[in-house]
């Protein structure tokens, strides 16, 4: 009985990711229904309405310290700048590549930004994860095939949520020692929709008439389940999960996504893709993997005896 509960949140982070996988087509959808601007508005409009009543329901706790709300307010202006470049890459590029590169290209930008500006110490096997997944990410964009042809408009943009995402990561692992997860989530997103919202008035955002219901439905739809679900799903399934496995799962965004968007749009997935999808979730299981404890005891017993 002990293990359903573990196998419980498994599912939990699994359905989480695919749904944010998902995303990205459902993205590509509302954003050539409307705009960048008025995608990147409502959808976080949709997911600070909609996690209101959630954090009602679930009791969470609000806390932060002045800090924390430093924080919370820098993640959300950051994570309006990636809602942009978000939207306005699939309005360019393909909602399954677009999903594949950022997903797997940001946990190496992280880990870079992590070393440079946190001062993170590495370690020879970090840099062996980290060269397999460089080695990933160049065969996502196309490298070995095409040169830096990716540095065009199409994919500029994924390029750039990227990176901007993972300055997001960072300013969340400093934010977490100051503010609980709920409060944190609720704060980037009322941050996120107000700092949107200055870029869509030009098209106006209120003139509900003006946009079809493709995009109304679409846009709920993301708001509510990538966004609201997913992150509580997340938050609830990651402390049970555990850190050091979370990274893992982001792997399966790009599933959601590129499945998502064969059947919707029809895009052909090639080989550079899956390939490139592999070797970055193998450098994240390799970042990972750890010694099983009794493995290291034994380890160290015998350098002790040996010593």
């Amino acid at each position: 009985m002990k293990h359903r509960p573990q196998a419980l949140y498994f599912a939990g982070m699994i359905v989480a990711m695919l749904l944010w996988g998902v995303a990205w087509t459902a993205g590509k959808v509302a954003a050539h229904h409307s705009n960048a601007e008025m995608a990147a508005f409502w959808r976080y409009a949709v997911s600070f309405a909609s996690i209101l009543p959630l954090i009602w329901f679930m009791k969470s706790p609000l806390r932060s310290d002045r800090r924390g709300v430093m924080y919370m307010i820098a993640a959300g202006l950051l994570t309006s700048v990636f809602n942009y470049f978000f939207f306005a890459g699939l309005l360019h590029g393909q909602a399954g590549y677009g999903g594949t590169l950022v997903t797997s290209t940001s946990p190496i930008i992280t880990y870079l930004l992590s070393v440079a500006l946190l001062g993170l110490k590495v370690s020879a096997k970090e840099i062996a994860a980290l060269t397999v997944g460089v080695v990933g990410a160049l065969v996502l964009m196309k490298v070995p095939s095409e040169g830096w042809g990716f540095l065009d408009l199409e994919n500029s943009y994924f390029v750039a949520a990227a990176i901007v995402w993972a300055l997001v990561t960072i300013v969340s692992q400093k934010a977490s020692k100051h503010t609980t997860p709920m409060l944190y989530t609720t704060v980037v997103f009322a941050v996120a929709m107000t700092s949107n919202l200055i870029f869509a008035l030009p098209y106006e955002p209120f003139a509900f008439a003006k946009y079809d219901s493709t995009f109304w439905w679409t846009i709920i739809f993301i708001g509510i389940f990538p966004g609201t679900l997913s992150t509580a799903l997340f938050f609830a399934s990651a402390g049970k999960v555990g850190a050091h496995r979370t990274g893992v799962f982001m792997f399966i965004v790009p599933i959601g996504a590129i499945v998502s968007s064969i059947f919707v749009y029809g895009e052909r997935v090639e080989l550079s893709t899956l390939i490139g999808c592999a070797l970055a979730f193998s450098a994240v299981v390799l970042f990972n993997m750890r010694r099983p404890k009794k493995e290291r005891m034994v380890l160290k017993s015998i350098f002790l005896k040996i010593k």
